[in-house]
C-alpha cells in the first residue's frame, strides 16, 4: 500500500500550483460579474452631467478640467459606505463629481455627508434621472472621463483608491 500511496502523491499538482488555478478562476468569475453588471453602463461621449449641488449651486460637468472622476452612489448602499473614504481621498487632489442618487433631499444628503465627515463634491439626482442617462442602474457606479470629454473607464460594483487613481492616470 505505501506504493500505490506513493504513486497517487506524486501525481498531484503541488499546491502552490492549485492555489494559482484557484486564484486565476475566482478573478475571472470576479471579472466576468463586473462586465455583466457593467454591460449598461454608457460608453463613449460622457451624457451631461447637469444639476444642482447639494448646496443648490448649479453645476455642469467640463471634460476640459479632466481626467474627471465621475461617482454614483447612495445614501443607503452598504458598497459605497465601504468606498466613500476613498472618493473623498481622490476628490481632495483630482476632479471628482460625486451623483448622490435616490438619496433623498439635498437636506438629508447634507446630514448623511456631515454625519459620515464627509468633504467631496455632490451633485443631487433624486429622482435617478441623472443615473439613468448614464446606464446606471445599481450603485457604487464609477466613470473616468477623459478631456476629450469620452469616457475611458465605466464600471460598477466596488473599486479600490488604487484602481481609480491608475484609471485615472492612464485617462490622462
Amino acid at each position: 500500500t505505501k506504493r500505490v500511496r506513493a504513486t497517487e502523491g506524486s501525481s498531484r499538482r503541488p499546491r502552490w500550483a492549485r492555489w494559482l488555478r484557484d486564484i486565476v478562476l475566482f478573478l475571472l468569475v470576479l471579472a466576468a460579474i463586473q462586465w455583466w453588471q457593467a454591460r449598461d453602463l454608457v460608453e463613449g461621449p460622457a451624457p451631461p452631467l447637469v444639476g444642482h449641488l447639494v448646496d443648490g449651486s448649479p453645476y455642469q460637468l467640463d471634460a476640459a478640467e479632466g481626467p474627471f472622476l465621475v461617482h454614483f452612489w447612495a445614501s443607503w448602499c452598504p458598497v459605497c459606505r465601504l468606498e466613500q473614504g476613498s472618493i473623498a481621498s481622490i476628490a481632495a487632489d483630482m476632479p471628482v463629481m460625486t451623483v448622490a442618487t435616490t438619496s433623498g433631499s439635498a437636506d438629508e444628503v447634507n446630514a448623511y455627508l456631515h454625519e459620515e465627515g464627509l468633504s467631496m463634491p455632490v451633485l443631487m439626482d433624486e429622482d435617478g434621472e441623472i443615473a439613468r442617462s448614464w446606464g446606471v442602474s445599481g450603485v457604487p457606479a464609477t466613470f473616468v472621463v477623459n478631456t476629450s470629454g469620452n469616457i475611458s473607464h465605466a464600471g460598477m460594483g466596488y473599486a479600490t483608491e488604487l484602481g481609480m487613481r491608475l484609471r485615472l492616470w492612464l485617462a490622462e
